[in-house]
């Protein structure tokens, strides 16, 4: 029986869609007659000496072989687990470490302030050209989005491969009409970015509710509840934390809408769960990943990411039921059209 590593990383006490993903491809692999294991060791981007650790740690990890037995084939997630030594190793990427990319010099990255800062992003942009350069020759890198793969190109002029997967559950996803709500999923970090959604909703006269699920117990988190009270929406705005999957996908099915504002995505599970629910996407001009799947007036809304024109958007969807059912099943046959299934993953991945 062929022995096939996950190799990932896993910041503690922190779970979301790279855990989701790891926890699909071992189920899928052990379901086509696989021996797959998640390896995964704990993850800590700063300070600046700790992450220059992690880098070297990650090249030193041996998954050639255990016990005796050889680890056939290795199939490396997130960063920088792609660095681990293998025997044979293919990389599905879920993303590099941004704060020395698209993130540098932005309020979500510090590393441009100190000189081991500055040596921090050198070397990991040295490491990614030599391992992820390697993998790409060989025919043997792929993305979990397109977003993913055009960074890849951008910043490293290394060519990958978008291999999209479904959402977890996704034959579960159902539609039970239209409800008075808007469904904001995800985690809620500032990357997210829930506090458009939240302001555009203080600014407009819509009635909407908005629901939010995912993890709040953050300081971002505590600043979108106070501006709830601050701007008298308690009654509008629920903060649910997290929710079984049987909630999660009770609460998709009678959305009004779903909101994915996210800042330059990677791939998201939002969109995608949405539109298997037959929901709507609101998102944004520079929101990445959905933009791959949201067509503007077709299957959802594509706007600036400005809480005035969300606002406006809002007052508009209030009486807007036929056409927000129209744009859902739109969503639904587009996924239908994609084909996304786990063969085609698997046949790609795994190595003769």
């Amino acid at each position: 029986m062929k022995k096939i590593a996950i190799a990932t990383v896993q910041v503690p006490f922190i779970t979301g869609g790279a855990e989701i993903h790891a926890k699909l491809l071992q189920q899928q692999l052990i379901k086509r007659g696989y021996l797959a294991e998640i390896v995964s060791h704990p993850f800590k981007w700063y300070p600046e000496k700790t992450l220059l650790q992690q880098l070297s740690l990650a090249q030193k990890i041996d998954l050639t072989e255990v016990a005796g037995q050889t680890i056939d084939q290795v199939i490396s997630l997130k960063f920088p687990s792609y660095y681990c030594q293998a025997n044979n190793k293919v990389g599905w990427i879920l993303h590099q470490h941004r704060q020395a990319y698209d993130l540098y010099k932005s309020n979500h990255s510090d590393l441009h302030k100190t000189l081991l800062g500055r040596y921090a992003t050198y070397k990991i942009k040295q490491l990614d050209n030599h391992y992820l350069g390697k993998l790409s020759q060989q025919s043997r890198l792929f993305t979990n989005a397109q977003n993913v793969a055009d960074r890849l190109k951008r910043y490293n002029n290394i060519a990958a491969t978008a291999l999209y997967h479904p959402p977890e559950n996704y034959q579960q996803l159902y539609s039970s009409g239209s409800g008075d709500y808007i469904l904001v999923p995800g985690r809620i970090e500032e990357l997210k970015r829930q506090q458009l959604i939240i302001q555009a909703l203080a600014l407009s006269k819509s009635k909407h509710k908005l629901i939010l699920i995912g993890q709040q117990q953050t300081d971002y988190a505590k600043k979108l509840q106070q501006l709830v009270q601050q701007s008298s929406l308690g009654h509008q705005v629920i903060f649910k934390g997290f929710v079984s999957q049987q909630e999660k996908i009770d609460l998709y099915a009678n959305a009004k809408a779903v909101y994915n504002g996210a800042q330059d995505e990677d791939y998201g599970y939002v969109t995608l769960e949405a539109f298997y629910a037959r929901k709507p996407v609101i998102t944004h001009t520079d929101s990445g990943g959905p933009l791959e799947f949201v067509r503007h007036h077709e299957n959802g809304y594509i706007v600036a990411p400005d809480a005035q024109i969300l606002a406006e958007l809002l007052n508009l969807l209030d009486n807007n039921n036929p056409q927000l059912s129209r744009y859902g099943e739109n969503g639904y046959q587009q996924m239908l059209d994609l084909k996304l299934n786990w063969d085609h993953i698997i046949d790609q991945l795994i190595l003769d």
